[in-house]
């Protein structure tokens, strides 16, 4: 396939992208994401963070099997307190071993719970040697339930017609059956016990805020898309946001003191299979849709935003204090969540330029963080996506949203691994450091989906970028993949 990314220059970005339908705004003034956000508290205060540059939820996959960060995870979060963001969005974190995507994923329990203390510590003791103190750092953790995606076995709180043939029963080997149960209200309310345990947990072991995970296909994103579910937990809107507008007034009654962010799907999308020429194709579906949150229940590439944006004003009036935007399914239709210049080895080539996934994800933040508004008038702050794929560019796109009111605060997700210290060189230079830049080759996705490891997941990080310790893990990874 042809690569896509060949600009020389902001220029020819932005005119491909003017040219394409999708224009992009850059700018060269970078001062726009230096600019101090305050973050509204309950209760009327305000959180100063130092600057709009976040380290999006990124996992390594490199925890012990019990749920505990180990070396490599330790490593990361030191790399991420040194590099200058001043919000980091900690990785995705279980709320229960059942509710792990992985074998070596965080969990948060009262087993794992000094260890994790110790990692945001390392973290924090990092950003003050590097930064000079960290009064207007804010650090926290995602805390998840990963629902049909759990490694012990699937987990489902709706019947899916077009995600339950690639659900697996671990017992079978096959797709679930017809009759597979899905999780009752009871076992919903027990999920959401582990929650406010989890978050209990997170503000002792040193966490300024959790994120209460709703997006990607995890268990709390198919609820909000959960129209043909029975019972309290589904077919309303009311229905569907039931479970997240009861755990966030658990979370503030019973855990006072800690903030509550939330990153979730503004736009599920359908998933996508590789066709006979390597695109990526829509799997064959019946309309309308019943199970796509976001998404014209007629036409799968068009946006539907009134629920998105209600739910954006929900969660602020709420209380949430930071809001998140993502969209699609790793597993069913990554070009969604991660434009990006090579699939990985299990996926398929983009099905459309990732100029057209990236103007999506702009304009899915903006409504949003149009919307995130208390009814008191205070604007909640939106963190953006989408930005690694524009490499030496992202930075230029993302003062140019910030400066427009189009989000208050831009995510580096994959760019993060090859160049935690990003916001330093931002600040330091006026550029990253192109020795360091993600060029979205997909190595680390890769890694991370071969499964054939004595611990059952490898560990993931950017083989090109941070070479002593990860270029050996690719390679063997890639001896792995040539020879099966």
């Amino acid at each position: 396939m042809a690569r896509y990314f060949k600009y020389k220059s902001a220029d020819d970005l932005a005119a491909d992208a003017a040219e394409r339908g999708v224009p992009i705004d850059l700018s060269e003034d970078l001062e726009p994401l230096f600019a101090p956000l305050d973050v509204p508290v309950p209760g009327g205060s305000l959180r100063t963070v130092g600057n709009r540059l976040a380290v999006q939820p990124m996992e390594g996959c490199d925890g012990t099997p019990d749920g505990r960060p180990d070396e490599l995870t330790y490593r990361r979060y030191c790399r991420f307190g040194a590099g200058g963001a001043k919000l980091i969005w900690g990785e995705a974190t279980a709320v229960a071993d059942d509710g792990r995507m992985n074998p070596r994923q965080l969990w948060l329990a009262d087993h794992s719970a000094s260890e994790i203390a110790d990692m945001l510590s390392g973290c924090r003791e990092e950003h003050r040697a590097a930064c000079g103190e960290d009064g207007d750092l804010l650090v926290g953790l995602q805390l998840t339930h990963s629902g049909r995606y759990s490694f012990r076995g699937p987990l489902i709180p709706v019947r899916d017609p077009l995600l339950d043939p690639r659900t697996v029963n671990k017992s079978t080997g096959g797709p679930i059956a017809d009759d597979f149960p899905i999780l009752s209200d009871d076992d919903l309310r027990r999920i959401q016990d582990q929650f406010v345990t989890a978050a209990t947990l997170a503000r002792e072991v040193g966490c300024d805020f959790v994120d209460i995970k709703q997006c990607h296909k995890y268990l709390l994103c198919e609820l909000l898309a959960a129209t043909n579910r029975p019972g309290n937990y589904g077919g309303s809107y009311e229905n569907r946001t039931r479970f997240i507008r009861e755990l966030i007034g658990r979370i503030r009654e019973e855990v006072p003191g800690l903030l509550i962010a939330s990153r979730f799907n503004a736009y599920d999308g359908v998933p996508f299979h590789k066709g006979a020429d390597g695109l990526g194709e829509p799997d064959a579906h019946a309309t309308p849709l019943t199970n796509s949150f976001g998404t014209d229940a007629h036409d799968h590439a068009q946006l539907a935003l009134d629920e998105p944006r209600r739910l954006a004003a929900d969660l602020a009036a709420w209380g949430v204090s930071l809001l998140n935007v993502s969209s699609g399914n790793p597993y069913a239709c990554p070009h969604l969540v991660r434009p990006a210049e090579n699939p990985p080895t299990d996926g398929y080539h983009q099905p459309e330029h990732p100029l057209v996934g990236i103007h999506r994800h702009f304009a899915l933040t903006a409504a949003v963080q149009e919307a995130a508004v208390t009814p008191q008038g205070v604007r909640v702050p939106v963190v953006g996506s989408g930005y690694s794929w524009l490499q030496d560019y992202a930075f230029a796109a993302a003062a140019a949203n910030v400066a427009a009111g189009r989000c208050d605060v831009v995510g580096y997700g994959r760019g993060s691994l090859s160049h935690p210290d990003f916001a330093r060189s931002l600040r330091e230079s006026g550029a990253l450091n192109r020795k360091q830049v993600c060029r979205t080759f997909s190595y680390c996705t890769n890694i991370m989906r071969t499964k054939d490891h004595p611990l059952g997941q490898y560990p993931t990080g950017c083989p090109p970028f941070d070479r002593e310790v990860y270029d050996p893990i690719y390679k063997e990874v890639k001896a792995k993949l040539a020879g099966s």
